[in-house]
């Protein structure tokens, strides 16, 4: 039997307070994924950088600033995504994330639906990302929703930069 249950992207903590360690999973399984697809595994949240271990152990305070949209699937929470606040006109879109059981289903597109909305709202001229040149799929998804490649503001090797106007 197929899941009918509609998906809601909600702003965490603020619309969705049962949601009580809200992005936690989620930003752990992507920062795992993450560094062993650059090739340094780390078996739990304590390998990874102290940074990372901030976000997961502590997202109200790590983005205590930032806008995080979750993507529920009934009380589950199936995707993820960080919307920085704006500085020089511009947000930052970051930890983009959804449940690898949970892909196909346009859950990705509308978290970064509503981040290029709450952007807008935010008054901001524009929108960047970053992303690993190996996650192709995430890059054409990028595009297809009218980001550009632009010159790199990161020195790390591999990542990909890309912006668009809201």
């Amino acid at each position: 039997m197929t899941d009918q249950r509609k998906v809601a992207i909600v702003r965490w903590p603020d619309q969705s307070p049962s949601v009580e360690d809200g992005p936690a999973g989620l930003l752990t399984a992507y920062h795992l994924r993450t560094e062993a697809e650059k090739g340094g595994a780390v078996v739990d949240v304590h390998g990874l950088p102290d940074r990372y271990q901030a976000e997961i152990l502590a997202p109200r305070t790590a983005f205590a600033d930032d806008a995080v949209l979750l993507a529920l699937l009934g009380d589950a929470v199936v995707g993820c995504l960080v919307v920085t606040a704006p500085a020089d006109g511009r947000s930052e879109i970051k930890r983009l994330w959804t449940d690898p059981e949970f892909r196909g289903r346009g859950i990705a597109s509308g978290l970064l639906g509503a981040a290029l909305a709450h952007a807008a709202e935010s008054g901001v001229g524009g929108v960047r990302l970053s992303v690993w040149k190996w996650r192709a799929g995430a890059i054409a998804l990028y595009e297809r929703l009218g980001f550009v490649i632009t010159e790199s503001w990161d020195e790390r090797d591999q990542l990909v930069c890309m912006q668009r106007a809201v």
